[in-house]
């Protein structure tokens, strides 16, 4: 393909067609799975094409050292950069499996398990607070009361974060991802370095305090792993430097500002657009009301129709080819994973909910080394949620307009106002 792809892809960093990119997408389709879009960059549409490029080993994600290369001065200008550049979803082989390791030693299966009963349990108590807003018949914004207040409450619990502060991380989260968009605007870069400063500060205390007084949580543990790790490195007089056993320091803090975001600002982009999806499909709303089990399939059906990641990036360490197009080392992969979890050679009648389809899992959360660590959480999350929700408000509807994020690589909600019936 050349760059007649290049019209529509410009046309996703415009705010009207973030606010619904579905159409560009099926123009993307009609020209094929893969377009060069100049000697630089080509986008990746097609599904079987961008699953090819998350699990090969010939795309590797832009760690700090891709970035410094090719935009020099970019890391150091950008805290934010430096940061996500550092962290687990940024590393390269062999450094990205030592991490991943160390960062999933302490998700037990148990731990996981334990927090289907917290979810739950904040559920109720959110839905219960939604109840008190809407007494009088008036609308409630589904997006704060309860979207985002859902995963900032358990994954600061998991993590350890007392509760007087997660009200705190919402808006800095929120700032931070922004370093994720293709093509950012310097406002929202700038906002995104004030937020990591910040994070980066609070966490590196709290991992002091937990050192000194460990706790029952996931911060405890990390650091226990860290620090036992660097015990018993010192013990055997070797130096493992960047690449052995040890998560340093800074490792420690920038994965768990990591997950902190991470943890909560997808989320709450599942629960708001699946809410968004659902308010239209009252059959659907009442087989997730009866049956936990059709909560799980609509929610991955969810995830397929409008994710809330909806792009992510790659490079080329070596000439190939991909979907019949020749990519030289260098070129750099923009993968558009909501228009490959919408491919009709994948998915029959894509623009289609359909909760019974049968055709597999979307890319949602990626594919290959780079696959989401908390995806089980997230989706955990959404089924309980779902579930909980429509038994209590069955006759949910929408009261107003709502109001999408100017976004791309993380597609949301600002708004979804309703009434609870």
């Amino acid at each position: 393909m050349t760059n007649h792809a290049l019209r529509p892809v410009d046309a996703l960093f415009t705010s009207g067609v973030r606010e619904d990119p579905v159409p560009v997408y099926r123009a993307l389709h009609a020209g094929g799975p893969v377009h060069r879009l100049n000697d630089e960059w080509v986008v990746v549409c097609g599904y079987a094409e961008a699953d090819e490029v998350l699990r090969s080993p010939v795309f590797q994600v832009k760690d700090s050292a891709f970035r410094e290369r090719t935009r020099p001065g970019w890391i150091a200008a950008h805290p934010s950069a430096a940061m996500i550049g550092d962290s687990v979803i940024r590393a390269r082989a062999p450094h990205h499996e030592r991490v991943r390791r160390l960062l999933s030693r302490p998700l037990t299966s148990r731990r996981v398990a334990g927090l289907r009963e917290a979810a739950l349990g904040h559920t109720r108590r959110l839905l219960d607070g939604l109840a008190e807003q809407a007494a009088g018949g008036g609308p409630v914004d589904f997006v704060d009361g309860f979207a985002y207040p859902l995963p900032i409450a358990l994954i600061c619990e998991l993590l350890g974060v007392p509760a007087g502060d997660r009200g705190w991380f919402r808006d800095r989260a929120t700032d931070l991802s922004y370093v994720l968009e293709p093509a950012g605007r310097e406002r929202d870069l700038s906002r995104a370095d004030a937020a990591a400063s910040e994070l980066m500060e609070y966490f590196a205390g709290l991992v002091g305090e937990r050192r000194e007084r460990p706790e029952q949580d996931l911060i405890s543990s990390l650091v226990q792993v860290s620090d036992a790790d660097a015990d018993a490195d010192a013990g055997t007089g070797t130096d493992t430097g960047a690449d052995g056993a040890l998560l340093g320091e800074r490792e420690l803090v920038v994965n768990l500002v990591l997950m902190l975001a991470a943890g909560f600002e997808t989320t709450a982009s599942l629960l708001a657009n699946g809410l968004g999806v659902l308010l239209d499909r009252p059959a659907d709303r009442d087989r997730i009301a009866r049956d936990p089990a059709a909560a799980a399939a609509c929610v991955q059906e969810v995830l397929r129709h409008d994710p809330p990641a909806q792009v992510t990036d790659r490079w080329a360490t070596e000439d190939t080819v991909l979907g019949g197009l020749r990519i030289a080392e260098g070129t750099q992969v923009l993968v558009l994973l909501g228009a490959a979890n919408r491919d009709p050679r994948r998915f029959p009648d894509p623009d289609v909910f359909d909760p019974g389809r049968p055709a597999g899992p979307s890319l949602s959360f990626g594919a290959g080394p780079h696959f989401c660590l908390g995806s089980a959480l997230a989706r955990m999350e959404a089924e309980v949620a779902f579930h909980e929700l429509f038994a209590r408000f069955p006759a949910m509807a929408l009261a107003g307009t709502p109001v999408r994020t100017d976004r791309l690589a993380l597609r949301g909600y600002a708004s979804l106002p309703v009434t609870l019936g």
